[in-house]
């Protein structure tokens, strides 16, 4: 039996979830998600609890369980709470700031990087060098992240980048001289 696959999701009370073939939609206090789930896959919603069951178990049913009962609790707890991700900027030089709804980078290349981040996604800062990334999508606020990282990865030598906060960056020893 699937460890995540066989837990209940809680639907909190100003959560509205509704099952529509294998669409599943929620409605909360922050927006509105749907996710699709695979036909096989069998939802009980019952006493404001969602469980997710399986038919069989095949491995393809198995594999299956857990990842649609993590993707309809994460849009619950999304249109509830909402996520959140933050990357922190090492570098001397190394600059972000808030133009607008737009990101503007500067990470040591000739040129500064402008992000613009798609319409669910809200980015701010914290100081001058945490950039804070929420929405309600989990996987579209690690997406972003991923992609604000990607412009200037934590190199090994001097750890200088972006970088996720609390992310450890080995670093290497540098060449010395004979």
């Amino acid at each position: 039996m699937s460890r995540v696959g066989k837990l209940p999701i809680p639907i909190p009370d100003d959560v509205d979830l509704g099952i529509k073939g294998t669409t599943v939609t929620a409605k909360g206090p922050k927006g509105e998600l749907q996710v699709d789930v695979h036909p096989d896959m069998k939802l009980n919603l019952e006493d404001g609890v969602l469980t997710v069951e399986r038919p069989s178990e095949s491995k393809k049913h198995r594999s299956m369980h857990g990842l649609y009962r993590a993707l309809v609790a994460n849009i619950v707890h999304g249109v509830k709470h909402g996520f959140e991700k933050r990357l922190e900027i090492v570098g001397v030089g190394y600059r972000a700031e808030i133009s607008g709804r737009n990101l503007l980078l500067g990470v040591g290349f000739s040129h500064d990087i402008l992000f613009r981040p798609p319409q669910e996604i809200e980015i701010s800062m914290e100081g001058n060098n945490v950039i804070i990334i929420k929405g309600i999508d989990k996987a579209l606020v690690g997406q972003v992240a991923a992609k604000i990282r990607s412009f200037r990865k934590p190199e090994p030598y001097k750890g200088k980048g972006i970088r996720y906060v609390g992310e450890y960056v080995r670093i290497k020893a540098g060449k010395t001289a004979a």
